[in-house]
């Protein structure tokens, strides 16, 4: 699992070619490589970027905790959505979770200053685990952050946890959890036939936005159509 020191260095260096980075609590592995063996890349597969299961895992509150994400893409990709899921245990491929089917938070779409590859950060202080979930101290996780491209693809990024007492979990502060100014939010929802506008569903009884969990007042919406 890379730390957050080394995370911050590599962000200076690779801000150019970056697409994803998750900040805190700490990221599964350098995924931001493309060569004759992964010619699109290996940020596009499925289910963590071509990185496997670590062996070094982050502790995690027990009562859900801080997500920090960097992502910056490459040219061309000036609005993207994020989804934000958990994956339960170790019993899947590659010694991971079986799968990734548990949403944490809705759906939402960030908005960067350009087209062009930037290094803005933004933080989830608080994301709870999903609805109807329960786990204790010891058990293990990944969570998967995934960056949906204006042209439709999916970028892959995890960081695989245990969960433990909050006391026992990194400090998350200032330096490790912030919004650059340049990122603004929009809230995605449906609207009816009738007319009437519904939040993009999430985990059940999930009823906040983007800006509950960024810690900030009210914001804009994209609507979905519907029928």
């Amino acid at each position: 699992m890379l730390s957050s020191s080394f995370l911050l260095a590599l962000l200076a260096a690779v801000a150019v070619h970056a697409h994803t980075v998750i900040t805190y609590p700490g990221w599964r592995g350098d995924n931001l490589i493309t060569n004759e063996t992964f010619p699109y890349g290996m940020q596009w597969m499925y289910p963590c970027g071509g990185i496997g299961t670590t062996q070094n895992r982050t502790l995690w509150p027990l009562t859900g905790g801080a997500i920090a994400i960097q992502p910056g893409w490459f040219q061309g990709h000036g609005t993207a959505f994020f989804y934000i899921n958990l994956g339960f245990g170790t019993d899947g491929p590659d010694h991971g979770p079986p799968n990734m089917s548990f949403p944490m938070v809705p759906v939402f779409q960030i908005v960067g200053p350009s087209k062009n590859p930037y290094p803005g950060t933004f933080c989830l202080p608080q994301v709870p685990l999903p609805a109807n979930t329960t786990v204790k101290v010891g058990d293990n996780a990944t969570i998967q952050v995934v960056e949906t491209a204006v042209h439709g693809a999916s970028l892959f990024s995890c960081v695989d946890i245990t969960f433990a007492e909050p006391a026992a979990v990194a400090e998350v502060n200032a330096s490790n959890c912030f919004n650059s100014s340049d990122i603004t939010f929009n809230q995605v929802y449906s609207i009816a036939g009738d007319g009437q506008s519904s939040a993009a569903p999430a985990s059940a009884g999930l009823g906040i936005g983007v800006w509950s969990l960024l810690g900030l007042g009210l914001g804009a919406g994209l609507a979905v159509g519907g029928m």
